[in-house]
């Protein structure tokens, strides 16, 4: 392959790990480079997390090379070719390049090649297959560089045949698109995403959720969403999250002074605002139960959902501070967020519910002043009696809005007795 250009090598090109791996994996004249991601996001000048190498050597070989360097060899994947190296305490994953014998929709068979190009023709996106060396010469057989800069994102060769090899691909195409791509899409692989949209139902419940969640991670989500509605795409996995309204909404939201600069995007927020909003608490954990969501994140939609619509429909400070001292405050916020997203052009509304978030901001939710001792203290033998009785003195407690002292509620568990 023909060098496409030069980039100075970031930092993690040059770190000592990397230099010790790429000497045991080239040891006897191989060629090795960097591929995919990292090379991607080092051309952006972005973050890189995964650092994978490719190599015309077979596991085997690239096994040997790696323990006579007295480096660990972890045999991950080597039906597909892949070796995981660790050197000191971290991971490479070095891949045979390989081309594609057979294919069903989910899985491949592969078979092993020296020839980088039809290592190339076998990825998805030709933003993902770019090469590099050590020096920083990039190698791109694809056009990728092209696409990259142009934020296109684009199958390599005939998109309803690498669809056809993967069907996850269609999801990722979209994920891809809110993370690096920019309007207007690619017409050949947007209508090839679209007809495949009937496959989408062969794919694992968890695989959809892991490629919406990662979608929805990205700093803008919306023109990503909005074609894979489109395109009938999100029907087809996701059928709760219509409102495309709201999501806008809560990306201006998520850009201004109610929420800190530092804070990551948070997809299951952004799940809370696609979920229509007749039947939205419902819709909530049909969806969450359906992709198996964790228990914790289906517990956190449903919370967000239900507060979201009590909010949505007018709380006072006292509702909203019960609110507040059942959901905690950051997830009190994020339903106001999702009440305020739903919102039509109601400034009045509008402004009701910035209040509520500095309110939020304002008030802590305080503990219940007495404790299980203090029952004790009062006569009660230990059992599920104390239990009871604090629970109720704390019904009451919460009722007259936190303000009893201790003393009162000592008085009124004596009473209670």
């Amino acid at each position: 392959m023909e060098i496409a250009e030069h980039i100075d090598p970031p930092d993690w090109m040059r770190a000592a790990e990397i230099a010790t791996l790429f000497a045991a994996l080239s040891a006897e004249g191989a060629t090795v480079r960097f591929v995919g991601g990292c090379v991607r996001d080092a051309i952006l000048g972005r973050d890189v997390k995964d650092i994978d190498i490719a190599t015309p050597d077979t596991p085997d070989k690239v096994t040997s090379l790696l323990e006579a360097a007295h480096l660990r060899a972890i045999p991950t994947g080597l039906d597909h070719g892949t070796v995981t190296a660790m050197v000191d305490h971290a991971h490479f994953e070095v891949t045979t390049l390989r081309r594609d014998v057979t294919t069903d929709g989910r899985h491949a068979e592969v078979a092993f090649t020296d020839d980088w190009k039809e290592d190339a023709c076998r990825r998805d996106f030709t933003l993902n297959a770019l090469y590099a060396d050590l020096d920083g010469a990039i190698y791109d057989p694809t056009g990728g560089l092209e696409d990259l800069r142009n934020g296109t994102i684009r199958f390599v060769g005939d998109p309803v045949k690498r669809i056809e090899e993967d069907t996850l691909r269609v999801l990722r195409y979209f994920r891809f698109g809110a993370w690096y791509g920019r309007p207007p899409p690619h017409d050949e692989s947007l209508n090839a995403c679209k007809n495949a949209a009937g496959a989408l139902g062969n794919l694992s419940a968890e695989r959809v959720a892991n490629e919406l969640l990662r979608l929805l991670e990205a700093p803008n989500p919306f023109n990503a969403t909005r074609f894979m509605i489109r395109t009938g795409i999100i029907p087809a996995v996701a059928p709760e999250l219509t409102n495309l309204d709201a999501l806008e909404k809560l990306l201006k939201i998520e850009g201004t002074s109610l929420v800190a600069e530092d804070v990551e995007p948070d997809p299951i927020l952004r799940i809370c605002a696609l979920i229509t909003v007749e039947g939205a608490p419902a819709h909530a954990g049909e969806l969450a139960a359906r992709l198996r969501f964790s228990k914790a994140n289906l517990k956190r939609l449903i919370l967000i959902e239900e507060a979201a619509a009590e909010i949505g429909s007018g709380v006072d400070e006292k509702s909203a501070r019960l609110l507040i001292h059942d959901l905690g405050n950051a997830e009190f916020e994020d339903a106001v967020m999702v009440a305020r997203a739903r919102l039509g052009e109601d400034a009045k509304s509008d402004d009701s519910l910035v209040g509520l978030i500095t309110l939020s901001r304002d008030w802590a939710a305080p503990e219940l002043p007495i404790r299980g001792r203090d029952v004790e203290s009062a006569g009660v033998e230990k059992g599920p009696r104390i239990g009871e009785l604090l629970r109720e003195v704390e019904a009451w407690w919460i009722e007259g809005d936190f303000e009893a002292t201790r003393e009162e509620c000592l008085k009124k568990l004596n009473a209670l007795l």
